[in-house]
């Protein structure tokens, strides 16, 4: 059998569970398509784990030991596996870090906080010293920093999702930072934009009564699996499936669209917004 690529195990935890569970898939001879087989999967998702960018489900994992005769191995360290993957995150968006990976749309909807795919480095400390302010600031700045990697995808050449936001006006009315640090974290909104890798639109702070305004949203659909709708409160969040409730979600996110400025006009304002920090001018 012709060996792929070696992974490099001491990468991280993921990588090296990785690397041993290609190892003893190999010494069975198995091929990828053959251990998924009587399971739930696909060969790309065990693909996706042997490369350590995919978490084990815990059913694969007692597949797994099941076919490889591994006693226990795999379904034992599969949790810390998932306790490494989400360093710096808390542990109710899990769901949320594996599956904007692999979406094929994200669209999202912040009526209080700019979105942290979105967040600048100084942004981002700043919200996450407001949620934990007596914590040590390095736990703060592992947060940022993971949270920050986060926004890896939108570099990706050829599986960058199509990311849709929906921004309140106040958020760029009522700064969280310095102005320096507020035109830059604009400016690095409208350039994503720019360039094509996310489409901002913006509700205006008289719009009145919409579709919405209660908590955040996030729809993430996928090619291979049923969408996802993804809802947070300052230390608590939901991953909803349920198809009826995605479907309101949805119906809901599309009409708040329809109250949104166009993609055009909206990004005019962020551009307006954050000149008018860079140039100290009070924002009404």
């Amino acid at each position: 059998m012709a060996r792929s690529k070696d992974i490099d195990g001491s990468a991280s935890v993921p990588s090296f569970y990785g690397k041993e569970l290609r190892w003893q898939r190999e010494a069975a001879g198995l091929t990828l398509s053959q251990l998924v087989e009587g399971s739930f999967y696909g060969q790309s998702h065990l693909s996706e784990i042997e490369r350590g960018e995919r978490r084990m489900p815990r059913d694969l994992a007692e597949h797994v030991d099941r076919v490889l005769r591994t006693d226990g191995f795999f379904a034992r360290r599969c949790e810390e596996v998932r306790r490494a993957r989400r360093v710096g995150h808390a542990a109710y968006f899990e769901k949320v870090l594996e599956a904007e990976k692999h979406a094929e749309a994200i669209e999202e909807w912040t009526p209080n906080v700019l979105p942290g795919l979105l967040q600048t480095q100084a942004y981002a400390y700043a919200v996450v010293r407001t949620a934990h302010p007596l914590e040590p600031r390095q736990d703060s700045e592992t947060k940022v920093n993971a949270r920050l990697a986060r926004a890896e995808l939108f570099e990706r050449d050829h599986s960058t999702p199509e990311y849709w936001a929906i921004l309140h006006e106040s958020l760029l009315r009522q700064p969280l930072v310095p102005g320096a640090a507020m035109a830059e974290q604009l400016d690095h909104i409208a350039a994503l934009a720019e360039r094509e890798r996310i489409t901002p639109q913006i509700v205006p702070w008289n719009a009145g009564a919409h579709p919405l305004m209660l908590a955040p949203a996030k729809i993430m659909t996928f090619d291979d699996a049923p969408p996802l709708v993804y809802t947070e409160s300052s230390y608590s969040a939901d991953t909803i499936d349920d198809p009826a409730l995605v479907k309101q979600y949805r119906k809901a996110y599309d009409r708040l669209r329809a109250v949104a400025l166009s993609p055009k006009a909206s990004l005019a304002l962020i551009r307006q917004a954050a000149e008018d920090y860079r140039n100290g001018k009070p924002r009404d």
